[in-house]
């Protein structure tokens, strides 16, 4: 027998006759109390399921496509072709008007007035009469200070050095230091560790004291604590245990089980409900439904798209189709009035031959004037084409 069994045998081990004794009665309760719950909650589960395919998504699909019609596809438009070279305008204006003049000044201007009025100068001062005079004077200064240095050395610091050496130093070791070392080596010592050694004896003794002290107070208190925990245990622990173990998990588990159960249960029920619901819902209104739609709306349907809206369609394409040839032939005589007018009020060509059609030349050798919204003409009249075929 594998962990789980042998655990699941543990779990339903204290089965008494109290636990048998209020089975049934609680999962009929519990069956009646969560079977409304379980219903509702189905039907508010099958109505959002619904509301999502049939008008969330779609609602969320035709905003996404709302949006970006007419929100993200001319913002982008707008960012790329005025944005984009309006601000690539003002960088290259704000670049030629600000940056430009000032890379220019500091290039030509201000580096070479930095340069040759003010470096060069300086930098020649600095070679041909700072540099010589600094030298001077530091050679002038070194020659005062190894004097200052000797009279100093000679007058002040080697009668200072005799005088702590030969002086201060005798008297400060053998009139301060040899006495207090001699102090406290014969003296402080010795008077240190007696009081020390008093004073351990005086602690050991008080630590005994209290030691037993505390050891009485200790075995006093451990009686007591068993005692009161005995009591306890007896009088708390016990009947406590026993009621969890014996009466409040067995209702516990019981009463879980039995909520198991009856939420299953009720699911089933609340499905066997639900299909009856959507059967009647089918026979009764789906249907009729289809059958309309099929018998009476399919074939009125029919009937308006072959009678009504064929030909109707078929007049509109003609009328259109008209209407484009009614407007091609209109601009056509509009141009070749228009042609004649410029002709009549320009005049024809010089030297046109009788009986030839008139048009623009293709050269204008002899001519000063030019037609320029007329056609032109070909290079060889038609004489000479016929010239060319007979000879």
């Amino acid at each position: 027998m594998d962990d789980s069994k042998h655990q699941e045998l543990e779990r339903y081990e204290p089965d008494t006759a109290l636990t048998r004794l209020i089975r049934i009665p609680v999962r009929i309760v519990v069956l009646v109390l969560v079977l409304p719950v379980r219903m509702v909650w189905d039907l508010l589960a099958a109505g959002w399921h619904a509301a999502d395919r049939t008008l969330l998504r779609p609602l969320g699909r035709g905003l996404a496509w709302l949006a970006d019609t007419l929100i993200l596809t001319p913002l982008s438009w707008l960012f790329t072709h005025v944005l984009t070279p309006l601000a690539l305008a003002v960088t290259w204006l704000a670049t030629a008007l600000f940056i430009w003049p000032w890379i220019g000044l500091w290039r030509y201007v201000v580096v070479p007035v930095a340069k040759y009025g003010v470096a060069v100068p300086l930098v020649w001062l600095y070679g041909t009469v700072l540099t010589p005079l600094g030298q001077g004077a530091a050679w002038l200064l070194g020659k005062v200070g190894r004097g200052a240095a000797w009279l100093l050395a000679t007058l002040v610091v080697a009668p200072a050095g005799g005088l702590w050496r030969y002086a201060l130093v005798p008297a400060a070791r053998y009139g301060v230091i040899v006495p207090l070392v001699w102090l406290y080596g014969a003296v402080l010592t010795p008077l240190g560790r007696g009081t020390a050694w008093a004073l351990d004896r005086v602690w050991q003794g008080t630590a005994w004291v209290l030691g037993g002290v505390w050891k009485g107070i200790a075995a006093t208190g451990r009686g007591l604590g068993i005692a009161v925990t005995w009591l306890v245990m007896t009088l708390l622990v016990a009947p406590a245990s026993w009621l969890y173990r014996r009466v409040l998990a067995p209702v516990g588990r019981e009463i879980a089980d039995a909520a198991e159960v009856a939420w299953r249960i009720a699911g089933y029920l609340s499905r066997a409900v639900g299909r009856g619901i959507a059967w009647l819902f089918r026979h009764l209104i789906g249907a009729p439904v289809a059958w309309a739609y099929r018998t009476v709306c399919t074939p009125l349907g029919h009937f308006v798209r072959d009678a009504l809206w064929a030909p109707a369609r078929r007049a509109a394409l003609e009328a259109g189709r008209v209407a484009r040839g009614a407007l091609a032939t209109a601009r056509e005589t509009v141009r070749q009035a228009r042609r004649d007018a410029w002709r009549a009020l320009v005049g024809g060509t010089a030297g046109a031959r009788s009986g030839e059609p008139q048009g623009v030349p293709a050269r204008t050798l002899g001519s000063t004037t030019t037609v320029p919204s007329a056609a032109q003409a070909p290079e060889t009249s038609l004489l000479d084409e016929k010239l060319v075929k007979q000879g």
